[in-house]
């Protein structure tokens, strides 16, 4: 019974065969052409990518320091999928690096981009070392293949030698390294930058001399010293001024104000000069600070700019500071906070137009006391201004200037000829205009010449001695308020 029913089975799958065998080869067929219509493996030979820039460009790159990443996105505008091999044209021995989609190397095969889609390709560049002492040009590009098309995007950067200084110290949490030991004087000359990594310290008795043009870079968290009875004379000029900022160069870091720490001058007996400076870009501008007592030297600084940092400009306890056709501007809290000691200001223009943020601080504060480690310090402080404009932009009714007092000590201050942002003018103001715009051809721009209509031009008290503004220019008879003298800007310049 069990071996009929096998037969009868087979009988009725032979009979039914011809059947079986023509669908599977129709569904066979079928397949084959819905395999085919959708088949990712049917690549275009050529199309031309859309990139979102033809050439990756970079500013100035530090030796060994590497760049941040850029990117740049491949797109496949047809209607097929594309295969490409990417690759770097410099190789091995090419200074950039690449990552493709996800993927790091410098070489790259079958790399697929779906129709009407896209890839990004990011790009980091480190240089080596080298013997040249000016900005030389880092070039590669990145190559994309594909069966009849070649095309490439440009890499471009600027690379630059520079002395390094590497800490070889370790107090608490600072790094630092001694670059003038005691009773040595050192020069910094501007033959190439000076990188400074930790803190760069001038030891009690050192002197340290900074040429014109010098540039002086300083990675994250880094700084100068100059402990006490240590010295400093940073002799730059109009047409070439010192520059103190961060190391990351790249037009990213703009605006980010906090990529070093400061300029942090202690006490001493011998006067410390920053001529034509330029301080940019740190937590504080520039610290000039008693560390253990006030001995009463002075630091003198003269046609400098100090502006954008994160906290403060320019902060000074215990200590004596004269400034001279200076601005101080875009940072935020106090642009200037003077606390204990003698101060002189002249011609000095504090702009606080900070933007990161809603400042709490006015952009100027004199106290005759301050707290450290917990402890209240007080001391007779003396303020005197000439020709300053002070101003900002906390609001209609908000003073930019701020004072603080506590009785048994002085607090003494005039304002001579100055132009100020204050709801009260008092018997230490005199010959001051009050509350009026100074009028600045670019606040936010932070161009503060001012227009020909502000009220600052010939409103200045003569008898100063200071016949130049900060940029070398000459006052008049009357001179203006403030570091800048106005000049009206030149024809081509106005016709743009």
């Amino acid at each position: 019974m069990t071996m009929n029913n096998h037969n009868n089975t087979r009988k009725w799958s032979l009979w039914v065969e011809p059947w079986i065998i023509l669908l599977v080869v129709l569904s066979m067929s079928f397949g084959s052409l819905t395999f085919t219509s959708c088949n990712h493996n049917n690549y275009s030979d050529d199309v031309k990518l859309v990139f979102s820039t033809d050439t990756l460009m970079f500013d100035t790159i530090f030796t060994t320091v590497p760049s941040i990443t850029r990117s740049f996105t491949v797109v496949n505008p047809g209607a097929d999928p594309v295969k490409l091999d990417v690759f770097l044209a410099g190789g091995d021995q090419s200074y950039y690096s690449i990552n493709v989609d996800g993927v790091a190397g410098k070489e790259f095969h079958d790399v697929e981009i779906a129709a009407h889609d896209s890839i990004f390709v990011f790009v980091k560049v480190n240089i080596n070392p080298t013997n040249q002492n000016n900005p030389y040009l880092i070039t590669d590009s990145v190559l994309f293949y594909n069966t009849h098309r070649k095309q490439s995007v440009q890499l471009v950067a600027f690379g630059q030698d520079a002395h390094f200084i590497i800490p070889d110290h370790t107090n608490s949490s600072m790094h630092y390294y001694i670059v003038a030991h005691e009773h040595e004087q050192v020069h910094w000359t501007n033959d190439k930058p000076w990188v400074v990594y930790g803190w760069a310290v001038v030891d009690s008795l050192g002197t340290l001399t900074i040429d014109p043009g010098t540039k002086i870079y300083f990675h994250h968290g880094g700084g100068l010293w100059v402990y006490r009875y240590g010295n400093i004379h940073v002799n730059g000029t109009v047409e070439e001024p010192v520059l103190f900022a961060g190391d990351r160069r790249e037009s990213f870091y703009d605006t980010d104000y906090e990529q070093w720490d400061r300029i942090w001058i202690n006490e001493g007996t011998s006067t410390n000069t920053i001529d034509n400076a330029i301080i940019t870009n740190s937590a504080i501008g520039l610290q000039v600070s008693s560390l253990t007592e006030y001995l009463g030297n002075k630091t003198i600084v003269n046609n400098s700019v100090i502006h954008n940092n994160k906290m403060l400009g320019v902060l000074a306890r215990a200590s004596d500071l004269e400034m001279n056709n200076c601005q101080v501007s875009n940072n935020g809290s106090y642009s200037m906070l003077l606390q204990v000691g003698n101060f002189t200001l002249n011609h000095v223009t504090v702009a606080n137009y900070f933007s990161q943020h809603a400042r709490k601080e006015p952009a100027f504060a004199l106290s005759n006391h301050y707290v450290e480690n917990d402890t209240r310090i007080l001391g007779n402080t003396t303020l005197t201004c000439n020709n300053c404009i002070i101003y900002g932009n906390m609001g209609v009714d908000a003073d930019e200037l701020g004072f603080s007092s506590f009785e048994g000590v002085e607090l003494n201050y005039d304002f001579h000829n100055c132009l100020v942002k204050n709801n009260m003018l008092d018997a230490h103001f005199h010959n001051c205009i009050n509350n009026k715009d100074p009028e600045f051809v670019s606040k936010f721009g932070q161009n503060y010449n001012i227009k020909e209509t502000s009220p600052a031009i010939d409103a200045g008290k003569t008898g100063l001695g200071i016949t130049t503004d900060i940029l070398g220019r000459l006052r008049n008879g009357v001179p203006d308020i403030g570091a800048f003298e106005y000049y009206p800007e030149p024809e081509e310049k106005r016709a743009r």
